[in-house]
C-alpha cells in the first residue's frame, strides 16, 4: 500500500497531535504514525498519571493538617492501589480525549513504527505488516525515554525508571531517588507523603539545579523538615547486591555513607527515543544526543523536522505543542515568528510548588545584566494565610537600565498556575513597573507578582 500526504507526524504525544490538528485546519492531508498510544508520554505515563499521583499526596497531607483548619480528621492514611488505580483512569480518560479530538478533527491515525526509506518516504510496520507513505514533510515527534546510568541499569524491580514508579504495586519502605530535578523531587515529595523513608541524590549543589539557587534551596530545606534525607553534590558510587535490600554507597563532598533500599529510582534525565527510525539513510544531524533543529523546528534534510522532547532542552510537553504549531505553519507558509525558548515556563509540582520563566538571578548577572531583585513573601499575603499555605515567594529579576522582566521564579502556592501571567506578560514585552501598576484582585494569590515586581523598584507596598 502507497499512501501520499502533504504531512506525516511519527509521534502522536502533546507535540505530535496538536500539530495534526492544527496541520488539518490548514487543508493540508495529514497522518499520525504512532506505535504505542496516543497521548505519548505526557498522557500515559508523564504529566497526567504523575499529577494524579500528586494530587492524591497533595490532599493526603492538607487531611493531616486539618487541626490547623479547626477540622477533625484523625489517622488519614493512603490506598496506594486505589491512588495508582484512580491515576490510571485519569491518564486512559485524556487518551480517549486525545482519540475523540483526532477523530472528530478528520485526522488519520497509523498504528505502527516508522522509519525513514527516503526524506520524503516512511514504511510503517504494524499488526498488519508493511506500508509505505509518501510525504512532502516529515514531522518527528517520538519524544524521550529514560537515560540509564552505567552500573544501575533498570530491572523493573529493584531499580526502576518513572514508568515502573507509576504503578509500583506497593510503596516501598525505603526509596532511594537518583537526581533531584523535576521528576525526582515530585517522586520525592510523592513517596515521602505516602510512607516510604526517601532518600534524592543530586550530583549538583542545589536540588531542582536549573531553577533559581534560591528557590532551590527553599525546597530543600522544606524536604528537609520534611524528613527526607537529601544529598546534594553527592553520587552513588557502587551497589552491593548480596545484601538484601541493596546496599548503595553514596560519596559526597566529604563523606560516603551506606544505605539500604527496597527500590532505586534512577532520574538522571532523557535521551531522544530516536532508535530505529533510520536516520542514517537520510542524514539527520544530531546535537548532544538530540534532533539538531533551529527555531522554526526545521532539521538539516529539506522537508523533515522534528518537535518536543526528541530535540532537546526544555523538554515539556507544552514547548512540543507549540513547536508543532510552529512546524505546521511554517509548512504551509504562515510567518510564524519561530520559537522563543526564552519564555518558555517550567513547572514543578512537588511541595511547596515551583514554577520560573525566563533568567535566574545568577544567569542575568553573568550575562551582564545591571540586575534589580524584588520579592514578595507568601508570608505576607492575605489569600496565603487564609489557605494556610505561607510557605515560598515570588522573585522577579528586572534589568535596572530598561525594567525588562528578565525572569520570574515562584515557590509556594499556586506557582504553576501564577506563572502563566508573566509569560504573557513577558510575550507582551511589559516592564516590571507595568506588572506592579496593574490592578490585581484581593485576595489573590496573584498579588504576589504585583508586589514582587514593585519590590524591584523599592515600591512594594507589602514588602519589607
Amino acid at each position: 500500500m502507497n499512501d501520499s500526504y502533504d504531512v506525516v507526524i511519527v509521534g502522536g504525544g502533546p507535540g505530535g497531535y496538536v500539530a495534526a490538528v492544527r496541520s488539518v485546519q490548514l487543508g493540508m492531508k495529514t497522518v499520525v504514525v504512532e506505535r504505542e498510544r496516543l497521548g505519548g508520554v505526557c498522557l500515559n505515563w508523564g504529566c497526567i498519571p504523575t499529577k494524579a499521583l500528586l494530587e492524591s499526596a497533595r490532599l493526603l497531607d492538607e487531611m493531616r493538617r486539618a487541626d490547623e483548619f479547626g477540622l477533625v480528621c484523625r489517622n488519614p492514611e493512603p490506598d496506594w492501589k486505589a491512588v495508582v488505580k484512580r491515576s490510571r483512569a485519569a491518564a486512559a480518560r485524556m487518551t480517549k480525549g486525545v482519540e475523540f479530538l483526532l477523530k472528530k478533527k478528520h485526522v488519520e491515525v497509523t498504528e505502527g513504527t516508522a522509519s525513514f526509506e527516503t526524506p520524503t518516504r516512511i514504511e510503517v510496520t504494524g499488526k498488519d505488516g508493511k506500508q509505505e507513505i509518501d510525504a512532502k514533510n516529515v514531522i518527528l515527534a517520538t519524544g524521550a525515554a529514560p537515560r540509564p546510568l552505567p552500573g544501575l541499569e533498570p530491572d523493573g524491580q529493584r531499580i526502576i525508571t518513572y514508568r515502573e514508579a507509576l504503578v509500583l504495586p506497593e510503596v516501598p519502605p525505603r526509596l532511594l531517588i537518583i537526581g533531584a530535578g523535576a521528576i525526582g523531587v515530585e517522586f520525592a515529595y510523592l513517596f515521602s507523603v505516602m510512607g516510604s523513608r526517601v532518600t534524592p541524590v543530586e550530583m549538583m549543589e542545589n536540588v531542582l539545579p536549573n531553577e533559581d539557587a534560591e528557590v532551590s534551596r527553599l525546597v530543600e530545606r522544606k524536604f528537609r523538615k520534611r524528613g527526607i534525607a537529601v544529598h546534594t553534590s553527592s553520587r552513588v558510587s557502587g551497589v552491593d547486591r548480596d545484601r538484601d535490600p541493596w546496599l548503595y554507597t553514596i560519596e559526597g563532598p566529604n563523606r560516603s555513607e551506606e544505605l539500604q533500599a527496597e527500590v532505586c529510582l534512577v532520574a538522571v534525565g532523557v535521551q531522544a527515543d530516536i532508535e530505529g527510525l533510520g536516520m542514517e539513510k537520510v542524514g539527520l544531524t544530531l546535537d548532544g544526543g538530540f534532533l539538531q533543529v533551529d527555531d522554526h523546528m526545521r532539521t538539516n534534510v529539506p522537508g523533515v523536522w522534528a518537535i518536543g522532547d526528541c530535540t532537546g532542552p526544555p523538554l515539556l510537553a507544552h514547548a512540543a505543542s507549540h513547536e508543532g504549531i510552529c512546524a505546521i505553519e511554517t509548512i504551509a507558509g504562515l510567518q510564524h515568528p519561530g520559537v522563543n525558548r526564552d519564555n518558555v515556563p517550567a513547572c514543578t509540582y512537588c511541595h511547596p510548588q515551583v514554577a520560573s520563566v525566563g533568567l535566574t538571578e545568577q544567569q542575568a548577572r553573568e550575562a551582564g545584566h545591571k540586575v534589580k531583585v524584588g520579592k514578595a513573601f507568601f508570608l505576607a499575603n492575605g489569600r496565603a494565610v487564609a489557605g494556610g499555605e505561607t510557605d515560598g515567594l515570588v522573585k522577579f529579576v528586572v534589568d535596572g537600565e530598561d525594567d525588562r522582566v528578565l525572569g520570574v521564579h515562584i515557590v509556594g502556592p499556586g506557582a504553576p498556575e501564577l506563572i502563566g501571567e508573566v509569560v504573557l506578560g513577558r510575550e507582551l514585552e511589559a516592564t516590571a513597573r507595568r506588572f506592579a501598576t496593574t490592578i490585581h484582585a484581593h485576595p489573590t494569590l496573584s498579588e504576589a507578582l504585583m508586589e514582587a515586581a514593585g519590590a524591584a523598584s523599592g515600591e512594594g507596598i507589602h514588602t519589607l
